[in-house]
């Protein structure tokens, strides 16, 4: 029997990993429609699916190659070199790169415009989020190296808690900032007007539970080869999931929409060291998470008056930050990790990551609303988003 090469071997590693990242967009998308009002609903899937096509589109032609010079121009036959490795590299990053724009979707929702989202999708994509994204997972600026230089090691952010989560959560804290509070929900003196509740909570929950089952793609098939597969890897994700679930069960004081937001906290916060962390150690960073999004959430919403709507600067931003700060933590062998890693290098790399996504942020958003405008018509937003951008609603009678 002939050996499978292991460039195949890897290649469907990956197309495995890719699939079941890219199943994660449908929970970004039944999250946002379980939250929204029922106006809003069909708005929320045809958003995150087009910011999908955009995405790839941005990351194919110019974003993948500010990342990693690469590109796919050339013959098809070079393209097919070691059974299209290579390219279904790309598939898997870009269906990375295509969360970042799902990520900001749940904050701004409601109340943007179609069309300039889909905009700041394509510059986000192509440019703003492959150079950060170089920085740590490449070498653009010899960013690792300067940090090697300062901490003795490298900035660790095996799957993203930074990379990703942290950028798409503090440019959507940006956008949210820009585009400001829906009509009624607060009023004048800054009081809470209206509470908006969940439209479906069963929707929530399916998407809840897609993007549980998929981040295990999304951490496991980090390795991007099957040489490089760990269960250690698997298993930090189950316990830092768990410990989420349970800390936002309790904290959030039964409520459904915390249940099912707190996995998504404790897996945000492990992808950073869930390849370096001791379970118990994963277990505590989920926990942590999942009663830092409650409390964010809540104060974000009550306190200062920023209305994101699926939170997810608390979730992705905050979690994120968290989980960058735990790897440096409990990926130390003194507490249980298998070490290589610097509190010091991870403070360095959070702080530049938070930097970088607040300037994308300010510069996206902040031009396209000086130019064209990010807001629906008060008239449109009263009606809907579902009426005024699609002329149909989700529950037509």
């Amino acid at each position: 029997m002939t050996d499978i090469p292991a460039s195949a071997a890897d290649t469907l590693f990956l197309l495995i990993g890719a699939c079941m990242v890219l199943a994660m967009h449908a929970g970004f998308a039944f999250l946002e429609v379980g939250t929204v009002r029922e106006k809003n609903q069909v708005n929320a899937l045809s958003k995150i699916f087009s910011d999908f096509g955009v995405s790839t589109i941005a990351y194919f032609f110019i974003g993948y190659y500010v990342a990693y010079g690469d590109h796919f121009f050339g013959p098809a036959a070079a393209l097919t070199e070691k059974n299209g490795y290579e390219m279904m590299k790309f598939f898997f990053l870009a269906t990375f790169a295509a969360a970042i724009p799902a990520i900001i979707s749940g904050g701004i929702a409601e109340r943007a415009r179609f069309g300039p989202q889909l905009l700041a999708s394509f510059l986000l994509v192509a440019l703003c989020y492959p150079l950060f994204e170089g920085m740590v997972w490449g070498s653009t600026f010899n960013f690792q190296g300067w940090v090697e230089g300062i901490a003795g090691v490298g900035f660790h952010d095996f799957a993203g808690s930074i990379v990703v989560h942290g950028f798409g959560g503090w440019v959507a804290l940006v956008a949210v900032l820009l585009l400001g509070a829906r009509q009624g929900r607060y009023t004048a003196d800054g009081g809470l007007m209206l509470a908006h509740p969940p439209s479906s909570i069963p929707f929530l929950a399916l998407g809840s539970w897609v993007l549980t089952v998929g981040w295990f793609g999304f951490n496991v098939m980090s390795a991007q080869a099957v040489e490089g597969i760990s269960g250690l890897v698997a298993l930090n994700s189950l316990m830092a999931m768990v410990g989420g679930l349970l800390a936002a069960l309790v904290v959030g004081r039964n409520d459904p929409g915390f249940l099912h937001n707190g996995p998504l906290a404790g897996l945000v916060a492990v992808c950073a060291g869930s390849d370096l962390m001791h379970p118990i150690g994963a277990l505590v960073t989920g926990g942590v998470a999942g009663a830092l999004f409650v409390w964010a959430f809540t104060a974000t919403q009550n306190r200062f008056k920023i209305d994101d709507v699926l939170g997810v600067w608390p979730l992705h931003g905050l979690c994120g930050v968290w989980g960058a700060i735990a790897c440096g933590i409990f990926g130390a062998e003194s507490l249980g990790g298998l070490g290589g890693v610097s509190l010091l290098a991870q403070l360095i790399g959070t702080v530049a990551g938070v930097a970088f996504a607040v300037v994308s942020g300010l510069l996206v958003y902040g031009g396209i609303k000086l130019l064209i405008g990010l807001r629906l018509s008060d008239e449109e937003e009263y009606e809907g988003a579902d009426l005024s951008v699609h002329k149909i609603s989700a529950t037509p009678r």
